[in-house]
């Protein structure tokens, strides 16, 4: 969830650039850094870490007058988070910005290279100003070399590139990845990938559909569409409320970031899903020399992630895994021998209970790793390799985007050790790539089911509880459904292991119990629906997620046709998000708020 800002204009144009920047720092970032154009002369900064760190680079740096500059923060896709690969990126006399991912920039740097290009970064990125360049040479103008290599990349991008050959230009490109452009009175320019950094600034903004690129000077904003036709920008008003902006048209932050798991796992992925094989560079392979087991240790929402990898690593790396929750670990006695990799997991990195197990275990001289979201954060900086989930910031009281893009991880992690051990064959690894890059198309909500989703939660508001049901791997995914619900709608509900429902959770059986089943298709079917029906039998009310029609369900939630019960863990996911969402919401909670601050609960 990188973030993109440019101006052009008369103003403090370090400030503004700063200023957008810090407006964006709710979509997370590793590194952050601008390039301004004045006088045909550059100045450039970059720092790693939080904006802070670039604030304090460019104290003394101070623009007056008409001048044009571009900033981006970045989460580290191809090369670690470093200040050389930190956005912007230079070429000879050129800057860029860039949202996405080049998915063709290997050939493109290769035949750079072969020319005489000299890269600084490991990004996909810096292809584009060296392309830029290569193209002005042939060129008309900057605009023709621009349109050439648009033309060139192949993938997802949001762009912006200044050159001093047109000192009073900003180039711009967009195909996957948001941006829009603002104007005022006093015709300045102002671009930003979402709205929140052009509030105050802007009254209109115009935003880009696939395919748009062009130009902007102090007197034109010149659009074309992806067949290279000119068209006017449609500019429309810009809501004046950062919350909302924030929101996007959301009702909640949690519904949002909701929506957003398809974007932010194409994040996750990025990078790196390799030809046949898994590529994690920020990890040394030899951190697992040595190692027989691998110890899970997480809280909550986490802790249900971890279980999920479980599954996955015993299954797919064919090594030992052990899982603790974190509050019981750290005040146990426990032995840790060092063939173990010590395996940490949380959304802020500052989690205590986690902290403290990671700590303990460095002081036992394991080898750790830490799953998280947060750059520089507590866990990142005292584990000996970090792998980043790239969710960005949650500000909803449930989390959904943490735990999606950590099971991602983790199933991504379950296949890069089973290519170490030689657990999987090399067309079993291919085959799971080729279903990882499904997954965001498979979370993306569906309008229909979500509607369906908002008719069905008016039947759930009154009862004496929950039971979240599943086998295998949709066991933790039943806890985590039941965590969902609990902690926004304040409704009593449980997880539980399918198979244990006959051994003592059945008495509860009634009417008023509701069960939400996860029935698999390519996974344990016919004995999880066997569990089901035996509660069906005691008159429970059941709500079946599954592919196939179940005839014993009193409510049924169709998921899509696919071919492997991975992605069925991925729909199922979404379901049970958007079931507790609209339950909450129809009992009347703020389901971003705490239950401390939020409003009483009113039902409908």
């Amino acid at each position: 969830m990188c973030g993109i800002v440019g101006y052009l204009g008369k103003k403090n144009t370090k400030e503004i650039l700063l200023d957008g920047l810090k407006e964006l720092e709710y979509r997370g970032y590793d590194s952050a850094g601008i390039a301004v154009l004045q006088n045909k002369k550059f100045s450039i900064y970059k720092a790693v870490g939080k904006l802070i760190n670039l604030q304090e680079k460019t104290k003394d740096f101070k623009t007056e007058g008409f001048a044009i500059g571009i900033g981006h923060t970045r989460w580290a896709t191809h090369g670690k988070p470093t200040e050389l690969n930190a956005h912007p990126h230079l070429g000879e006399s050129s800057y860029v910005v860039h949202n996405g991912i080049i998915e063709n920039y290997a050939t493109i740097k290769k035949e750079l290279q072969a020319s005489g290009i000299t890269f600084l970064s490991q990004t996909d990125t810096e292809v584009i100003v060296h392309q830029f360049e290569k193209n002005q040479k042939s060129a008309k103008n900057s605009f023709e070399a621009f349109t050439k290599t648009i033309s060139e990349l192949h993938g997802a991008y949001a762009i912006l590139l200044v050159t001093k050959d047109e000192s009073d230009t900003i180039f711009f490109a967009k195909h996957g990845s948001p941006m829009l452009v603002g104007v005022n009175g006093e015709g300045e320019k102002y671009f930003a990938s979402s709205d929140t950094p052009l509030i105050g600034h802007c009254q209109s903004v115009n935003y880009f559909e696939d395919g748009d690129y062009g130009y902007v000077t102090p007197n034109e904003i010149a659009v074309f569409d992806k067949e290279g036709t000119k068209k006017e920008p449609r500019f429309c008003p810009l809501s004046q409320n950062k919350l909302l902006a924030q929101k996007d048209g959301y009702r909640f932050f949690m519904e949002k970031e909701i929506y957003e798991q398809s974007v932010v796992i194409s994040d996750t992925l990025m990078g790196r899903l390799g030809e046949g094989e898994i590529l994690f560079d920020e990890l040394d392979k030899t951190l697992f020399d040595g190692i027989n087991e691998i110890k899970l240790c997480a809280c909550g929402t986490s802790y249900h992630a971890a279980m999920s990898a479980s599954y996955l690593f015993e299954r797919y790396s064919k090594i030992r895994t052990s899982l603790e929750i974190a509050s019981e670990f750290r005040y146990r006695e426990p032995i840790m021998a060092k063939d173990t990799l010590f395996v940490v997991i949380s959304q802020s990195g500052e989690t205590a209970d986690t902290l403290e197990c990671l700590k303990m275990a460095k002081a036992a001289g394991l080898k750790t790793l830490a799953i998280c979201n947060v750059d520089n954060s507590s866990m990142v900086r005292l584990s000996d390799a970090t792998i980043l989930t790239r969710a960005g910031i949650e500000k909803g009281v449930a989390s959904t985007k943490a735990f999606a893009t950590q099971v991602t991880v983790f199933w991504m992690l379950s296949l890069y050790i089973a290519k170490l051990k030689n657990s999987l064959y090399k067309n079993e690894i291919a085959s799971h790539i080729s279903l990882l890059r499904e997954v965001p198309s498979h979370v993306k909500v569906n309008d229909e089911m979500h509607e369906r989703i908002k008719r069905l939660s008016k039947r759930y508001l009154h009862g004496h509880g929950f039971f979240f049901i599943g086998r295998d791997i949709f066991y933790p995914l039943a806890l985590e459904g039941a965590l969902k619900l609990k902690e926004i709608s304040y409704l009593h509900a449980e997880g539980y292991p399918a198979g244990e429902m006959k051994h003592g959770p059945i008495a509860l059986a009634d009417p008023e119990l509701f069960t939400i089943a996860l029935l698999p298709k390519h996974l344990h079917y016919e004995k999880a629906k066997s569990n089901v029906e035996e509660l069906s039998a005691r008159d429970s009310t059941i709500c079946a997620i599954s592919q196939i029609a179940f005839d014993k369900a009193d409510d049924f939630v169709q998921i899509s046709a696919c071919d492997h019960y991975m992605l069925e863990f991925f729909e199922m996911m979404i379901v049970l998000q958007l079931l507790s969402l609209e339950i909450s919401i129809r009992l009347g909670n703020d389901v971003d708020m705490p239950r401390n601050l939020a409003k009483s609960v009113t039902v409908e």
